[in-house]
């Protein structure tokens, strides 16, 4: 066995096992502390509550179980398995040149690892988010969603991915610089594309009309100097009751957007303290740190990608028998993850530390007590775990735990009391 074979097994097995563990942690905490509402939300959240979130936390956390075995099952069918050997043959037959050819076989195997996901994404859906009360998905609404999905992977990812294929072909040793050029290209304009012409195609995105809550908007936005397209509703409540909010855009296409479900079940002073919240990701630079750490990433990768498809062991090591373009993106893909998983934690930190951030800008443009009491509206009726086991919620937690982020709103509100 060649040793970069040794070492992706190690660490496929490694981060599998890791991901087994660390899901199993979160179920075994949650049920120790199903019976009782942490004394902080005893006032909000009643026992019932309590323990649907509880339930919802485990069904989901049975669902994962599943990915992740289905993620190990895929990686080792693809590459060692000898997957990718087998649908490069296949369209060998075709006799494309080698940038059409190599973008037929990219996307086939992404279409394929999709269609092995798709039953669980089918249970996600209708089974847990249906048995819990929260989706309202219906399949004609599905299959519509998975077929402007699938097209506009076609359409935008299909041209990318040719552009790039052809510049690992032709460009020479320094194609990953070129690529990485049209990738930040592809992405800024995607970016700046998508709240006015992507989103529309799966969402109906209204401007606020409450005239008093537009007011209170309004005057937020000129406090805090943002300038963008508005304040709009999406109807998420087409597919699912949970609710949320978010930012989006860039330059004049800046927008954030309240689900319709979040608007219904906040009153205006908690929805202006939401606001502030994701007015603060912007201020203080998020959006733009993190595009830019994410781009950074993008050149390091290819850079890495450049100088591994140069290795002829590679591929050997790895189940594919004639090196390509095409191949090497896709080792690099369905390899890397077990590469970078045990990296987690940082990305979520960064995450939480981010999060934190926004919440002390909204104190001090709005009301941090009017935070926490839409922040536990929305850890109830989205069945949001309070007792999370720690060490999950360190390893992949994008937000702080709800004990210690309503902990932290409080102090915040007793500071400016």
């Amino acid at each position: 066995m060649h040793w970069f074979t040794g070492l992706f097994l190690l660490l496929l097995l490694a981060s599998t096992a890791m991901r087994s563990w660390l899901n199993q942690r979160q179920v075994a905490a949650v049920l120790r502390h199903r019976d009782r509402v942490p004394e902080a939300f005893a006032r909000q959240i009643d026992l019932a509550a309590h323990q649907k979130a509880a339930d919802y936390t485990v069904a989901g956390a049975a669902l994962n179980r599943w990915d992740v075995l289905l993620d190990a099952g895929i990686a080792l069918l693809l590459t060692l398995g000898g997957g990718l050997d087998s649908i490069d043959r296949w369209w060998q037959a075709a006799g494309l040149s080698p940038a059409w050819h190599g973008t037929a076989v990219v996307l086939s195997t992404f279409l394929l690892a999709g269609a092995v996901g798709l039953p669980l994404s089918l249970w996600r859906t209708f089974g847990v988010e249906a048995r819990f009360g929260f989706n309202r998905t219906t399949p004609a609404l599905y299959l519509a969603d998975l077929f402007k999905s699938l097209l506009l992977s076609l359409l935008l990812g299909g041209p990318l991915l040719f552009v790039i294929l052809y510049l690992m072909q032709q460009a020479g040793s320094l194609w990953w610089v070129y690529a990485w050029l049209v990738w930040v290209s592809f992405t800024v304009l995607l970016t700046w594309a998508w709240p006015t012409l992507l989103a529309p195609l799966f969402n109906k995105f209204t401007p606020l009309s409450d005239e008093t809550l537009k007011q209170r908007t309004e005057a937020l936005l000129e406090r805090c100097g943002f300038a963008s397209k508005g304040v709009f509703i999406m109807d998420g409540s087409r597919r699912s009751v949970h609710g949320n909010a978010y930012f989006t855009g860039v330059g004049r296409n800046k927008r954030i957007v309240f689900f319709d479900t979040l608007i219904e079940r906040l009153q205006a002073a908690e929805i202006e303290a939401v606001l502030a919240h994701e007015l603060g990701h912007f201020r203080l630079h998020h959006v733009r740190s993190r595009l830019i750490f994410s781009l950074g990433m993008g050149l390091l990768g290819l850079a890495l990608l450049g100088a591994l498809a140069q290795w002829p062991e590679f591929y050997s090591a790895l189940g594919v028998s004639a090196p390509s373009a095409h191949a090497a993106l896709l080792l690099f893909m369905f390899v890397l993850p077990p590469f970078t998983y045990f990296l987690t934690p940082l990305g979520s930190w960064w995450s939480r530390k981010h999060e934190f951030e926004a919440d002390e800008f909204a104190a001090q443009y709005a009301d941090a007590s009017q935070l926490a009491e839409a922040l536990v509206k929305l850890y109830r009726d989205n069945a949001t775990t309070l007792t999370p086991d720690s060490l999950h919620s360190a390893f992949y937690d994008s937000h702080p735990p709800a004990l210690v982020r309503i902990a932290r709103l409080q102090s915040l509100t007793t500071q400016r009391s």
